[in-house]
């Protein structure tokens, strides 16, 4: 398989500068290039592309990919580590689900107002003082 950057774009759903930039940070390995200086690329970095993009679109930052990627190169190594990552990556992602409930739940709140004048308005109240919100974190 000899693909262009574009082709490899088309197959991974992966933008062409976003290309770019995993190679430029690591992520991607440089390219064989041909003797025009076009990028080329094969199976293996469409497999590699395939896992940045999941791993992405799972919320995984660049750091922890960088880590897994290293880790699914010695596919003898023990999986540990990579639980490890994940397990952290879940109780980030629980954190933010916690102060997204908590932000739609004061949300709720403000816009029960009755629609009365401004001087009246809850949401401007709360909007105007943090301590007039039912919760602390959001």
């Amino acid at each position: 398989m000899d693909l262009t950057i574009g082709d490899l774009s088309r197959q991974t759903g992966v933008k062409i500068p976003t290309i770019r930039y995993y190679e430029q940070i690591g992520l991607l390995p440089s390219p064989v290039r041909t003797e025009g200086q076009q990028r080329r690329y094969g199976p293996a970095e469409v497999r590699r592309l395939n896992f940045i993009r999941h791993a992405r679109e799972l919320g995984f930052e660049v750091d922890a990919i960088r880590q897994l990627l290293s880790l699914a190169d010695d596919p003898s190594r023990c999986c540990g580590e990579v639980h490890d990552i994940t397990k952290a990556h879940l109780g980030e992602v629980k954190a933010k689900i916690a102060r997204l409930i908590a932000l739609r739940d004061e949300l709720e709140a403000m816009v029960a107002c009755d629609n009365r004048r401004i001087s009246e308005c809850r949401i401007i109240e709360v909007l105007a003082d943090h301590g007039e919100c039912q919760h602390r974190q959001h």
